[in-house]
């Protein structure tokens, strides 16, 4: 069983930054793809980005390309989301996710979840 757990949401400016973290429990973090996907007010859940289990490889939301980077740390069981020039349509519930497929799975279809840190961006 792998618990995923969020936090560094919060209120920013428009052209702000924030940094997301998810740490992970159990001893099988460095085998897990990770991601992050957001649901925002009266919308579903979309993809964010996702990592692959050695870091090495990354995908992006053509939404958040060039703005949002995705990292992870194996050592330390931590996936991170530094997001840069936030824009209120970034305003959403943060989730990260893990699953023990590959990095193309679509998100939906992830194992575990975490339960959300909040994100909101004012203008």
């Amino acid at each position: 069983q792998v618990q995923l757990v969020e936090s560094g949401g919060g209120l920013v400016q428009a052209g702000g930054s924030l940094r997301l973290s998810c740490a992970a429990s159990g001893r099988v973090f460095n085998v897990l793809t990770m991601a992050w996907a957001r649901q925002a007010p009266g919308k579903e859940r979309e993809f964010v980005g996702a990592i692959s289990e050695s870091g090495g490889t990354t995908r992006y939301s053509d939404s958040v390309k060039g703005r949002f980077t995705i990292s992870r740390d194996n050592a330390k069981n931590m996936m991170y989301l530094e997001m840069n020039n936030l824009q209120p349509e970034d305003t959403a519930i943060y989730y990260c996710a893990a699953t023990w497929l590959f990095i193309h799975t679509p998100v939906n279809d992830y194992h575990y979840w975490g339960q959300g840190t909040q994100v909101t961006v004012s203008s």
